[in-house]
């Protein structure tokens, strides 16, 4: 058993030898030159319930959830702004498993009053692997669902509803050994249903992790097979990419902040926001540290964080003074001309940044918001 136990902790952490690698070679931009774009993948279940994660809050209770939160949302973040006059916001990941109609048109309408952008997460597999069929019915009608309340985007506006995705229970792909999903495919089926970017890693300490980190790239591999992303091209400035979903991965390092009688004791730094883990300036400088760019664009450096938004046992880093103490603290810093300069953005933006730096622009990159990826415009609003 011991042997066991030990042979799974060292494959958690395959990804170490890059991360020392990264740490010799990396070097991020000139604090004057920076353009910092910090997005939010918020993994959002108004239904979980901590102590029993198997089972689900009542409709009543998470309506109630969900009305607190877009109640209170305005009043905490309208105050920071970024370097283009834009508020924090999150992209909100909505389990298409637990779709409710009157949830899903509440969270559309605080999204359309700039508040951030639902996208789609999926659990599956849970209690036997799932079939490709299932897997690519379920994310087809939540897509068209999703887009009939005025969410998703089409590629230059033009076309079927396209989508970012993040992996219930981390097993993309089916890489936690056939737990929480079992389709080998899952990737191609991704590809197939206008997934243009997966947001799921880092997923570290959890044994999904793969041992490529801090990267924006193409997967490598055949998308049918098993875990494809375990291999990747990273994306180039004048390199359009041919095979999406991207792969577009948060910060994985380590985190020597932490001190216990004096002594330096590392922590597994893997961009969540949680309340025992709240955001600081500390982190905020590691997660510059993995330089996370397109090739030859050094100067765009891209925050991918991740969280549970609707977790209680998080709320205190969700709405509470940490998160408020950190954006005060990083529109000060930047501000004042002592940091990067701030762009607050949604999952779809990132992409298109990314995208438009893989075409060779360059500048502000507040110019590219829908460069390539335009928002479904809800129904009845101006065209």
């Amino acid at each position: 058993m011991f042997k066991e136990q030990a042979a799974k902790a060292l494959e958690s952490l395959r990804w170490l030898p890059a991360y020392g690698w990264q740490r010799l070679a990396r070097r991020a931009a000139r604090q004057g030159d920076a353009h910092l774009v910090i997005a939010l993948a918020d993994h959002f279940e108004p239904a979980y319930l901590p102590e029993t994660p198997s089972e689900f809050a009542s409709l009543e209770e998470q309506e109630r959830r969900l009305e607190r939160w877009c109640a209170e949302y305005p009043k905490i973040f309208d105050r920071w702004r970024d370097t283009d006059g834009r508020p924090f916001r999150h992209t909100y990941f909505y389990p298409a498993e637990q779709y409710d109609e009157s949830l899903i048109e509440r969270l559309a309408e605080h999204c359309h009053e700039g508040w951030g952008e639902v996208e789609i997460h999926l659990h599956h597999g849970i209690h036997a692997p799932d079939t490709a069929e299932n897997t690519r019915r379920a994310l087809l009608e939540f897509r068209d669902t999703l887009a009939g309340h005025g969410c998703l985007s089409r590629w230059n506006g033009e076309g079927p509803p396209r989508y970012a995705f993040v992996h219930g229970n981390w097993a993309l792909a089916n890489s936690s050994e056939g737990r929480c999903c079992g389709v080998d495919e899952e990737m191609q089926i991704l590809a197939e249903t206008g997934c243009y970017a997966d947001l799921t890693l880092p997923s570290a300490p959890h044994p999904t992790q793969i041992a490529k980190i801090n990267a924006l790239y193409e997967c490598a591999l055949p998308l049918d097979q098993r875990v494809p992303h375990r291999a990747g091209r990273n994306l180039r400035r004048g390199q359009a990419p041919q095979i999406f979903p991207l792969m577009i991965q948060g910060p994985l390092g380590l985190n020597f902040a932490r001190r216990i009688k004096g002594l330096p004791v590392p922590r597994i730094e893997n961009s969540a926001l949680t309340g025992s883990y709240p955001p600081t300036l500390q982190r905020l400088k590691l997660w510059q540290r993995a330089a996370i760019t397109v090739e030859g664009e050094p100067n765009w450096l891209f925050v991918k964080l991740h969280c549970h938004g609707m977790n209680p046992e998080d709320e205190s880093a969700m709405l509470g003074d940490g998160i408020q103490r950190f954006l005060q603290e990083i529109t000060e810093w930047s501000q004042a001309g002592n940091g990067p300069s701030l762009h607050f953005v949604t999952a779809r933006e990132m992409v298109n940044l990314i995208l438009a730096a893989c075409d060779g622009r360059s500048g502000n990159p507040g110019d590219y918001l829908d460069y390539r990826l335009q928002l479904i415009k809800p129904n009845g609003a101006a065209s």
